[in-house]
Formats: structure tokens, sequence, C-alpha cells
């Protein structure tokens, strides 16, 4: 699990009270002018270009900065963060000592977080909501995307709910856009609020190649839906905001966490999309990620994924036949019946992917989508290393 974040950041020749910034890192010398005085060098030897915004190094070879000018802005950073890069982006915050990787450019699970605020309370949720004044994550955002690579395939925005930034939220998406006009846009959002349909022609209105939202949905029943995400209501709402925004051509992918509450009713929830959103663009069926309010609530939530695997063999069999696009995240191969196995994605963002001790003599690590770092708390008690040779992603009926 990759550190992303954190203190003991030794700061120095930094103005009193200076406020958090985000730099792209270099560790090119070469770099223009223009371009050094908005960008942190990152020293890796005894060669140190001028002219750079701050000076990076880290602890076990902190001595490379000996060459940086008198009261030039360093930074000395743990260990941890030894693999940071050429274009990933950061915020340094003088103040409290701290660092937060924001973007790395050699990883395709490059996520940002919006805003802590929500309308639900999932009982399953990994970001717990928190009501505050968090709206100077938007500048933070705002000045990441021009410095994210252009050849970037994806990046996704997240929260809490994203939509409860209004304006700022079209704002953000825009500015993607401009910036990234190649990059494909993946939204988490509960839906609600695209049930206003003047705010979802907003969004249409933007006019991104390649974006989409994910949007949960939990059962056919809208009781089973508001009591997983705490809010009475919001059931009709979601669904008013996926008609809406299929209503105005855009794409929309079907997030469904499995957990105690909601796997029983997979296949009648299956049959419902095939009835009613067929035209959806994606479906995922998820496996529980173990942080958060799910900590809190495991004993209501917690099930071993052999347990309800025929519930999912027939929801996603039904969704395929009716030739939806079908994933399944988050699950182990070993667990999986074998008619699910192309379904099956490694869809675990990188920093937080790992492997058991069961697993370290599994030929089939490189195809499987292992657990959330998370998962030592609670996993299947039916882990088994595959020991064979390599086999094809099954593809039979």
């Amino acid at each position: 699990m990759l550190k992303l974040g954190g203190g003991n950041v030794e700061v120095r020749f930094f103005p009193p009270h200076s406020r958090a910034t985000v730099y792209r890192i270099t560790d090119q010398v070469n770099r223009i002018p223009p371009l050094r005085r908005k960008e942190a060098f990152l020293a890796k030897g005894h060669e140190i270009p001028k002219g750079f915004a701050v000076y990076l190094a880290l602890r076990r070879n902190a001595d490379v900065l000996n060459g940086v000018p008198v009261k030039t802005k360093t930074a000395i950073l743990p260990d941890d963060y030894g693999y940071l890069a050429d274009g990933d982006v950061i915020r340094i915050s003088p103040e409290k000592g701290t660092v937060r990787v924001l973007y790395r450019r050699n990883s395709v699970h490059n996520s940002f977080l919006l805003t802590e605020r929500c309308n639900h309370y999932c009982l399953m949720c990994s970001q717990p909501p928190k009501d505050i004044d968090d709206s100077w994550i938007v500048d933070d955002i705002l000045a990441v995307i021009p410095l994210i690579d252009t050849a970037t395939a994806e990046i996704g925005f997240t929260g809490g709910e994203p939509t409860l930034l209004g304006q700022e939220f079209i704002r953000i998406l825009m500015t993607a856009k401009n910036y990234l006009p190649s990059t494909s846009i993946h939204i988490l959002s509960n839906g609600r609020r695209f049930a206003d349909l003047a705010f979802a022609r907003q969004y249409a209105d933007i006019g991104h190649h390649d974006m989409m939202v994910g949007i949960p949905l939990y059962s056919d029943l809208s009781t089973i839906h508001d009591y997983v995400v705490q809010a009475d209501g919001a059931y009709d709402e979601t669904i008013r905001g996926i008609l809406n925004l299929k209503r105005l051509q855009q794409k929309v992918e079907l997030r469904v966490v499995i957990h105690q509450q909601t796997f029983k009713r997979l296949p009648q929830l299956a049959e419902f999309i095939v009835r009613n959103l067929t035209f959806v663009d994606h479906v995922a069926l998820m496996g529980l990620e173990i942080t958060g309010f799910t900590r809190a609530n495991l004993d209501k939530l917690w099930i071993d994924p052999t347990d309800y695997m025929p519930e999912l063999l027939a929801a996603a069999r039904h969704l395929a036949d009716h030739r939806l696009h079908v994933s399944i995240y988050n699950h182990q191969l070993c667990l999986l019946d074998q008619r699910l196995w192309s379904f099956a994605r490694k869809s675990i963002s990188d920093w937080k992917n790992e492997y058991m001790p069961e697993c370290e003599s599994c030929t089939k690590q490189d195809q499987c989508g292992g657990f959330f770092s998370s998962a030592h708390l609670r996993y299947s008690d039916h882990i088994t290393p595959f020991l064979g040779p390599p086999f094809d992603t099954y593809t039979g009926s």
C-alpha cells in the first residue's frame, strides 16, 4: 500500500504562514524558466538547476540539497515517497509540515475527492461524510488540472457527493475538458441532483467526449435502497436522475455493492434493470471495502462471497444475456464461479491493492482482482491459491 499523504516533512525557507501550494514534480534539469517557476525539482543527484519554485529530496539522500542556493525553498520528504516521479503532482502544507500526493502520472487510478459533504449516510460508506466547509478543495482541483499530463487516459472525481458543489462542479468539469481534451472522466455520484433536469442539462452541455457518471443502485425496491443509503426518498430521485441523464444521451454506469442487505435481491435487481434501464452503459457488481462506516456496521454487512455466488451468477448472466456491459469488481478469482471469470476486472486502485498470505503461491495473481488493504480485518475463509499453469479467462457458459 502506497502512502499518499502525511506529516514529517521538513520545510525550509518558506515565508511564515505560507498557504498550502500545489506543485508538479520534475527531475528534468533542462526545463524552460517559465515552467521552473511553477514546479518542484526532485533532486536525485548533485546537479541542481536554478529557478525552480521549490526543491525536494528524500530523507535518505537529503545531502543532495547542499547545492541549492541559500534561502531557497526546500522540502525533505519521508522515504515513503520514494515512488514519486517526473510529472506527479503534490500539495505541500508548510505550516503543518505535510505533503499530499494528488496525481501520479504513471498510475491508471487517479481520482480526486471534490468534497467530503454528502446527502447520503450509506451503511458501507468508505469516505464517511462531514458537514464542513471544504470549498478550498475546489481551488486545489482547479490548480491541479492544468498540471496533469495530457496523455492521461482517465481521471475520476468523487466525494462525498460531488454534485453538491453545484456550479463549481460544472466549472471543474469544464476545466478538465479544456486542459485534458483526450482524457476520459469518471464521476461517482448518487445521481440525485440530476433529477433536476435543468442541472442535468448543464452537465450535458459541457459536451465532453467521454464522461460517465457511476451511480449506485442497491435494489429494485425503494425501501432497501433508501435503508442502505440512509436517506428517505433517495431511490426515486436517483432513478429520475438516471432517466434525465440518459434522456440527454449521457453515459451512466450503475454500481451495486454486494453485502448482506443487497445480495438476496440481486436477480430481481437485474430483472428491473433489464426491463427499465437497459439503456445504461455499464453495470458494476462490486465487493465490499472494509473501511469507513463498513467497520462500524460489519455485522449488518459482511457475507462471505461464496455464500452469494448463486445470486451473483444469476444477476450477471441475466444482464449479459440482454446485452448489457457487465463487470465484477473487487472479487478474487478463486471465489468466483468459473462462469463469472469473463466479467472479473482488476478494479482496486493500485495504491491500496494487496494480496493475502494465502495468495503467495498463487500463479494467477496477475489476473486476480486482489484485496483492498483493509481486507485484513475480514475476508473469505475460502481463499485457495491456483497452483497450476496460467489459464485464459473463462469465456464458456
